[in-house]
């Protein structure tokens, strides 16, 4: 092995376990939400009790495709390409249901926290994507 190999297997480590590293506490607080809304559905009947009447069910759409983008984290801890596929693909999703919903210069501040929430996501799930990219370019022998 030359020693340009063993540094780039060393930077994609490196990228592996910040990658795991960022998305673990994001699966966590999702884990929780999860078991929170579980929980609650099954001691008082419903998910939330705090919901207002006559939502509208796209504004659900948000919501559920961020939950499916970090569950392609959760994947992307055992298959880098696949999970952070589905995370980057939901991510866009999200992002484009976001400009359509809820444009960022309607009340800025406010409306800025989600885009920041999916930027926060879509890293790791860039990160899942570069790693498995340097394994593959590894693993392919060179000419």
């Amino acid at each position: 092995m030359t020693k340009g190999n063993g540094s780039r297997n060393r930077v994609t480590k490196w990228i592996r376990w910040i990658a795991r590293i960022w998305s673990f506490p994001i699966l966590a607080y999702a884990l929780l939400l999860l078991i929170g809304y579980a929980w609650n559905w099954v001691t008082t009947g419903v998910a939330d009790p705090y919901a207002v009447e006559d939502y509208p069910p796209i504004e659900a759409l948000p919501p559920i495709l961020m939950f499916l983008s970090v569950l392609g984290l959760g994947i992307a801890w055992r298959w880098e390409r696949l999970g952070g596929t589905i995370t980057i693909v939901f991510q866009l999703a999200v992002l484009l249901s976001l400009l359509i919903l809820s444009p960022i210069t309607r009340d800025f501040p406010r409306s800025a926290a989600p885009y920041l929430m999916s930027l926060i996501t879509a890293i790791p799930g860039i990160l899942f994507l570069g790693c498995w990219w340097r394994s593959r370019k590894r693993a392919i022998p060179s000419s």
